[in-house]
Order: structure tokens, then C-alpha cells, then sequence
């Protein structure tokens, strides 16, 4: 009973402070990750280093991302939301990290401008023509706070409508995928 009791106490514990499972809940991450795949997230990381550009991770977004847009300030034409609402969601998101603390940032046909220069990635699926791929009004990512994008860019809720997430609501970075098995990697 002793050894039963530790053994669940340690596995809780990891869970708790070190690594965590989670199941991607939806489309926007594909062809990265698809739809039921379940990843392994580091929970301590970010205590020691600094999030970076391209880093997968999970998040509690801004209150209201989990039902569309909501912006924590009025929108610019032509500009992602550039402010969360001040108090995160109970909900937990998955994405990429495209922009990063007092970045500037604009979007053309779905692809990240960051300080000027278009990021290039293998990974993301082309944006529909239209809606929100062309976001050509640059914002500023406030300090301490990261902008989230989906790697399926037509099909992502992400921070183009509900802000930049503070680096105090990030969970941990994804670093592998364990099922089903024949998707089994590091990132």
C-alpha cells in the first residue's frame, strides 16, 4: 500500500512540476500536430530560460479566446489584437511562439513579419485567401508578453484576435509526441 501510495504521489508530482501530457484538442496546429495526437510539455523550462520564436507551448490564454474574438482593446484596421484582456481563461491553448517582447509585428498571407524580416518555416499550412492572413498594420508586443499563432493559419483562433499571452500564463513548451505511435519524436 506504501509503494502504491508513492508511486501515485511521484506521478502526480511530476505532472504537477515537471512534465505534463496533453491532447491537441483541435485543428490549428496541423500539419504539425494533428487533431487527438498527445505531446509531452516541460513544466519547469521557462524558469530557467527565456520562451523563444518557434517554440510550441502550452498556454491558459486571455479570457474569452476560448469563444472567438476578444481583444482586451479596440482593434486597429488591419492590425492583430495588440492587448489581451487582463485575466487569463481556465482553458489551456497550443501554439507556436511567432513574436516575442517588444517585437514589431505584421501579417502577409498568414506569415509572421517579425522586426521587418518574413519568418520562413516548412510547417505551416497556407492561409486562405482573405479574412484575417493579411494583417499589414505592425503592432508592438508589450514586455513580458509572446504572440501565438497556429501552424494551420486558416483555421487558428490565436493571438491575431485575442492578444499577445504574458509569459506569466505560459504552462511549458511541448517537446515530444507519444501517440499514437507511429508520430512518437522529439521536436
Amino acid at each position: 500500500m506504501v509503494i502504491v501510495a508513492l508511486a501515485l504521489g511521484l506521478a502526480l508530482g511530476i505532472q504537477a512540476f515537471v512534465v505534463k501530457p496533453y491532447q491537441i484538442p483541435s485543428e490549428s496546429m496541423e500539419p504539425t500536430l494533428d487533431v487527438g495526437q498527445r505531446v509531452l510539455v516541460n513544466r519547469f523550462l521557462y524558469h530557467f530560460a527565456d520562451p523563444e520564436i518557434g517554440d510550441i507551448v502550452v498556454f491558459h490564454p486571455p479570457q474569452g479566446a476560448e469563444r472567438g474574438n476578444q481583444c482586451g482593446a479596440r482593434r486597429a484596421p488591419g492590425a492583430a489584437c495588440a492587448q489581451p484582456t487582463p485575466e487569463q481563461a481556465d482553458v489551456n491553448f497550443i501554439k507556436r511562439i511567432v513574436a516575442g517582447p517588444g517585437d514589431t509585428l505584421r501579417i502577409e498571407d498568414g506569415v509572421p513579419i517579425v522586426n521587418g524580416e518574413r519568418s520562413e518555416d516548412d510547417f505551416t499550412r497556407p492561409c486562405r485567401p482573405g479574412g484575417e492572413c493579411n494583417l499589414p498594420r505592425e503592432i508592438t508586443i508589450p514586455p513580458d508578453h509572446y504572440f501565438m499563432m497556429g501552424d494551420n493559419r486558416g483555421e487558428s483562433d490565436d493571438s491575431r484576435f485575442w492578444g499577445p499571452v504574458p509569459r506569466d500564463w505560459l504552462i511549458g513548451k511541448a517537446f515530444a509526441t507519444y501517440w499514437p505511435p507511429e508520430k512518437i519524436g522529439i521536436f
